[in-house]
């Protein structure tokens, strides 16, 4: 018997970690990472495990996330402000907006016009302090957020709500207490409230009390932002609010293998290849966990393909109120509820038309049932996989279904079309000698074509 959802609004909590990888909380597989707090949550609700960022790096993901669109529609299509133009490179790629567009509606606007306390706690990296801060997004309070993309774990810090810590202050622990003491401060509990609590970590630099660099540190980083999260659900037991709040947990993007010419490994994804900046399954595919009282199902696995742009139309569904219009995410309340078993979606898009700084170059992709297609925009070539066989991404099927991928690739070249997707130029300085620069050539290997 499926249980129906409460009257009253219920309290949101969207947790969004940075870099994290695909299987490194305990609850999706790690042996090593300690998350009991993240997996009792997780044991309480629904695992996706087929969800994916709307991108492989950061920004463009939290500006679908916060719209509901797909990332070319917002023209937010790399981290922001983007890397520089690499001169010898084979394409010349699009610049990316630098902010998100004040026209565009957020998740935050439409809960607050719906009475919700509204707040962001942690990074933003959607625009600075020239108007594009989240108080200037329908975000009632900000801590932590301006334009910066990664920071320093220790005080002093540069940012919103944060001054004045000192050196022993530690970021992640810093905003969880900032976050417990925003939800504290209606004491009457009569409003509804959206918390949008965007970790830090676990980007870049590997900082933790104690530690110094490696493996261990990147645990330590998620032992503490796991640790916060249970100190706001004891937070919310206590004052009688867990039962009516919404629990979404989620990264921007695949797990991050390798930073720029560095080949010391930061997580591992595997059996999922490449990682953040690449449009295989290591830099698309993330953990989503929700648990809603009344609407999920305790110890649910959920196998659909979803994504980032739809959790603004299943949140605003659980809040009671319509569907927004002009977005690209669907609703998944009747997946959560366990009311169906099929999203009536024919595929998710991805189109990322940039060098990225852990050796990704442009393209486009998209993934229809268990099929999933990328092509590359430097040559067209195109690379076709059986993900529910293959999730390793290791068997190229192009040649040996090749009506599938032309099927596909005119499906994903229309999309391209609709969505106004900005597309890289040939470069004329192009030089074929130096076209490697920057690049991690383990990464940017192609798949062996198999043929009959």
């Amino acid at each position: 018997m499926t249980a129906k959802p409460k009257t009253k609004q219920p309290n949101i909590v969207l947790v969004l970690f940075d870099d994290l990888g695909w299987k490194d909380f305990g609850c999706y597989g790690s042996e090593r990472n300690l998350t009991p707090n993240i997996d009792s949550i997780a044991a309480e609700g629904v695992k996706f495990t087929r969800a994916y960022a709307a991108c492989p790096v950061c920004s463009p993901t939290r500006a679908a996330l916060l719209t509901g669109k797909y990332p070319p529609r917002t023209g937010v299509t790399d981290w922001i402000a983007g890397r520089p133009q690499w001169p010898t490179a084979k394409l010349l790629t699009p610049r990316t907006k630098t902010e998100l567009a004040l026209e565009e509606t957020t998740i935050a606007e439409s809960l607050k016009s719906a009475g919700y306390r509204t707040a962001a706690i942690g990074k933003w990296h959607l625009g600075g302090d020239n108007g594009f801060l989240p108080t200037d997004q329908g975000f009632d309070h900000n801590t932590g957020g301006n334009h910066r993309g990664s920071n320093g774990y220790f005080g002093p810090f540069d940012l919103p709500g944060l001054e004045g810590r000192k050196a022993e202050h530690y970021l992640t622990t810093e905003l969880g207490v900032a976050a417990r003491k925003w939800v504290a401060e209606d004491r009457t509990g009569e409003k509804p409230f959206f918390l949008y609590w965007a970790n830090y970590a676990v980007h870049l630099p590997l900082e933790a009390p104690g530690m110094k660099g490696g493996e261990g540190t990147y645990r330590e980083m998620l032992r503490i932002a796991d640790e916060q999260l249970g100190l706001m659900r004891q937070q919310l037991k206590a004052s009688g609010q867990e039962e009516n709040t919404i629990w979404v947990i989620s990264s921007d993007n695949g797990g991050l293998r390798f930073e720029g010419k560095s080949r010391q490994p930061v997580t591992d994804n595997a059996p999922l290849r490449a990682g953040k900046g690449h449009l295989y399954e290591g830099g698309l595919r993330v953990p989503l966990i929700v648990k809603a009282p009344g609407w999920s199902k305790a110890g649910q696995t959920v196998r659909e393909n979803v994504s980032s742009i739809d959790l603004y139309p299943t949140l605003m569904e659980m809040a009671g109120r319509k569907k927004p219009e002009g977005i690209d995410g669907i609703s998944l309340a009747a997946l959560i509820r366990g009311k169906e078993k099929k999203l009536k979606r024919e595929a998710i898009y991805w189109h990322y038309p940039h060098y990225s700084n852990q050796g990704g170059v442009p393209g486009g992709s998209m993934i229809e049932g268990d099929w999933k297609l990328i092509e590359f925009y430097e040559d067209g070539r195109r690379e076709l996989f059986q993900i529910r066989e293959d999730q390793g991404e290791l068997k190229n099927l192009a040649v040996l279904e090749k009506k599938r991928t032309e099927q596909m690739w005119g499906k994903l070249n229309q999309w391209r079309k609709n969505v106004g997707a900005a597309m890289p130029k040939i470069n004329p300085a192009f030089d074929l000698a130096k076209a490697d620069q920057g690049l991690s050539g383990v990464e940017k290997e192609t798949v062996p074509v198999l043929k009959k």
